[in-house]
């Protein structure tokens, strides 16, 4: 597949300098990489892979310090040798610099999450902004990055106050921030400041020599390491545990995204490192193998999993999904996902059984 014009702009001859170096005497000095907010459920699974590949890790954390917060990173194997911890804060100037400096490519996976702030400009969407744009203003500063992956969100994507049913989404799409701003439906705030944030990137990088690509994934889900339960985990595991509220934010999510769209966290993560170790890679990635809906899902999960008692007659919902997120750009690019919604609810519920939250 001909790889399509740069969004910047700037045309480079392009030179893998991405893939971890083979650990045998011979080989040239490893990679290294920073992955931005590397606590977290994606970020600390991707440090997780990137260890195995033999990359020197770089990772922020807001309080690296606390070693309750940061001991999952820390007992990676291969971490006591190639992970650095580096304290930074989305709101600070400066804050990544340290953490860049030296660094061969940067994840910026690093986002405000808080769903229901007091304050949505202020505590969600300029964090979002001022947090990316800082990002990527530390690696113009650095002058050693050959490329940067921003995660993004399908929440940047599919959000449109359309009827059409069945609607194509893919990445020529973005979200109507008019509409989420004027209407403000549930958790408005957080695709706002997806969308926004994603698109600073690509203004950044139209103004600055910085080679950029972005990755729009769905829903996450899959067993963590970190300590506390993810919240998409328990999202898109509701149906199960029962729980009222994740029930409710679930169908929250159909209403407003369109659909109940899902991906392994090792996929996703196996994503970002596909698309920076491919210099012919270029653009926005949806990230994106299973679009569903609510009743969907109940059908489904009720026969694999009998012994729950999931409901199956959920009627205050679309029974269908209403977009359909396409990932086709990452899977011609030479992208194959491992995980479909079996193994993706197989594993889950493993893990689950191994919090006490499924029996």
């Amino acid at each position: 597949m001909a790889a399509t014009a740069p969004l910047n702009g700037n045309a480079r001859t392009p030179v893998n300098v991405y893939a971890a170096a083979p650990e045998n005497g011979n080989a040239a000095a490893p990679v290294t990489v920073c992955v931005t907010g590397a606590a977290g459920f994606m970020a600390s699974w991707l440090v997780k892979l990137l260890l195995e590949k033999g990359y020197i890790v770089h990772a922020t954390a807001r309080d690296p310090e606390n070693k309750a917060k940061v001991a999952h990173l820390l007992s990676l194997p291969g971490a006591d040798q190639r992970l650095k911890l580096f304290k930074a804060e989305l709101s600070e100037d400066g804050s990544f610099d340290a953490a860049i400096a030296g660094c061969d490519g940067v994840f910026h996976v690093a986002t405000p999450t808080e769903f229901a702030p007091k304050d949505p400009q202020k505590d969600l969407i300029d964090p979002a902004i001022d947090g990316t744009l800082n990002v990527l203003k530390a690696c113009s500063k650095a002058k050693t990055v050959k490329r940067v992956v921003v995660t993004s969100s399908a929440a940047s994507v599919s959000i449109n106050d359309s009827p059409e049913q069945n609607q194509y989404i893919d990445e020529s799409c973005w979200t109507d921030v008019d509409f989420l701003q004027t209407q403000k439906p549930p958790a408005w705030a957080y695709p706002v400041s997806k969308t926004l944030a994603e698109q600073a990137a690509w203004q950044y990088v139209k103004e600055h020599d910085l080679d950029m690509v972005t990755i729009i994934p769905v829903l996450v889900v899959g067993p963590s390491i970190t300590p506390t339960v993810p919240s998409s985990c328990q999202l898109a595991l509701c149906l199960l545990t029962g729980i009222p509220p994740f029930i409710g934010g679930l169908k929250g999510m159909q209403m407003v995204s369109g659909s109940v769209s899902l991906v392994h966290v090792d996929d996703v993560c196996s994503a970002q490192i596909f698309l920076m170790e491919n210099p012919n890679t270029q653009g926005r990635y949806i990230c994106c193998p299973i679009n569903t809906s609510v009743p969907q899902l109940g059908e489904y999960l009720a026969k694999r999993y009998p012994q729950y008692n999931v409901p199956t007659k959920i009627e205050d919902v679309p029974s269908t999904p209403k977009v359909n997120i396409s990932s086709k750009k990452l899977v011609e690019s030479g992208f194959t996902f491992q995980y479909g919604i079996d193994e993706i609810y197989d594993h889950t519920v493993e893990y689950f059984k191994t919090k006490g939250l499924l029996a």
